[in-house]
Formats: C-alpha cells, sequence, structure tokens
C-alpha cells in the first residue's frame, strides 16, 4: 500500500524562501526594532529642536572615526550580498569567505566604536545629548553583536554543508538582518555625525 507513487515522492521539510516562518519572523523583528530607534531618534531630534543653548557637549562631532567605521559595516553588507549571490548559484566556498569576511568587519566595527567611546570627552550621565548617544549608539552596538553572533552560526553550519543552492533561507534570513543593522547604523550616523552640520 506504500509502495503507490504518491508515497515515492519525498516531500520537502519545513517551507523555504520567503515562504518559511523564519523569513516572516524575521520581518516582524525588525519592524519592531525599527520602531525602537525611530522613537530613540525622534527623542533626539525633539530634544535638539528644544534645546535654548548649544546641543552639542563641547564641539562638532569628529569623523575621524565614525566616517571610516561607517564605511567598514557598509562594506560587511556588500560582502554578505555578494555571498548570498554565490549561494544562489551553489558556490559554497565563495560564501563561506563572504560570512567569515562580514564577521571580521563586523568585529572591527565594534573596536572602533569602544575606542571612539574611550575618546569622547563626555559621559552618559553629562547631558540629555550625551545620554541619547550612548544610548543609542549602545543600543545599535548590541545588534552588531547579535548579527555577529547569526552570522558565526550561519558560518558553522554553512562549514558543515548544511545548505545548497536550493535551500539556503537561513543565510538570506541572516542577511537580511544584517543589511537592517547597516540601515539603522546609517540613520544614527546621520543624527549624531551629520546633522549638528546642517543645524
Amino acid at each position: 500500500m506504500t509502495n503507490g507513487p504518491l508515497f515515492q515522492k519525498q516531500l520537502p521539510v519545513g517551507a523555504i524562501g520567503r515562504r518559511a516562518s523564519g523569513w516572516w519572523g524575521m520581518l516582524m523583528l525588525i519592524a519592531t526594532e525599527a520602531a525602537l530607534f525611530s522613537y530613540l531618534l525622534f527623542s533626539y531630534f525633539y530634544l535638539a529642536s528644544q534645546a535654548k543653548t548649544t546641543w552639542l557637549p563641547i564641539a562638532m562631532p569628529s569623523l575621524r572615526l565614525a566616517l571610516p567605521n561607517t564605511i567598514i559595516l557598509l562594506a560587511s553588507s556588500l560582502v554578505l550580498w555578494w555571498g548570498e549571490r554565490a549561494m544562489r548559484r551553489g558556490l559554497l566556498i565563495r560564501q563561506l569567505l563572504a560570512i567569515g569576511l562580514a564577521l571580521v568587519l563586523g568585529m572591527v566595527f565594534i573596536v572602533v566604536q569602544f575606542l571612539e567611546w574611550h575618546l569622547k570627552t563626555f559621559s552618559m550621565t553629562d547631558n540629555a545629548y550625551g545620554s541619547l548617544y550612548f544610548t543609542i549608539t549602545g543600543f545599535h552596538m548590541l545588534h552588531v553583536l547579535g548579527g555577529i553572533l547569526m552570522l558565526g552560526v550561519l558560518f558553522i553550519w554553512a562549514a558543515l554543508d548544511y545548505f545548497n543552492a536550493e535551500r539556503h533561507t537561513p543565510i538570506s534570513i541572516g542577511v537580511v538582518y544584517w543589511h537592517f543593522v547597516d540601515a539603522v547604523w546609517l540613520a544614527v550616523f546621520s543624527s549624531f555625525y551629520l546633522y549638528p552640520y546642517l543645524r
């Protein structure tokens, strides 16, 4: 009875692509996190607009570390995009290289961010600007750390040959999250480092 054509066809386990539950779960996570950063940045711009004296603690923000760090994070997104395209063609080695390079770039970003924190002449408790700066960049750094952990797991799975050209949805989900983290940093960078020069 189990030898008919219906039972000879092997059914896939789990949905793939944009039908996967993980894909929609990630989109919902991104929506909630985008709302969080929107509220935080709204607070920043609101308080900046209400400040009767200078909004900045001492001087204009320096781009000496922030600009190269932004380029590093954007480069990691480009590398992952290149790697995901390779995975769609079944080029596993290129995908592994892309994830590994993105991991290194993400860790460099965090090191440079810590260095910039150390060089700041104000603290979180000095004023509203300092509080918002360290809170928002700190939340973003936590998201980068989460992305690094995610990419680390994906690297291990890819090395264990869990993915192929047809089934690699977890990689696509991880790449989408990383792109989101980079997009948030662009908003943070524009707010704290570029906006003061436009006021």
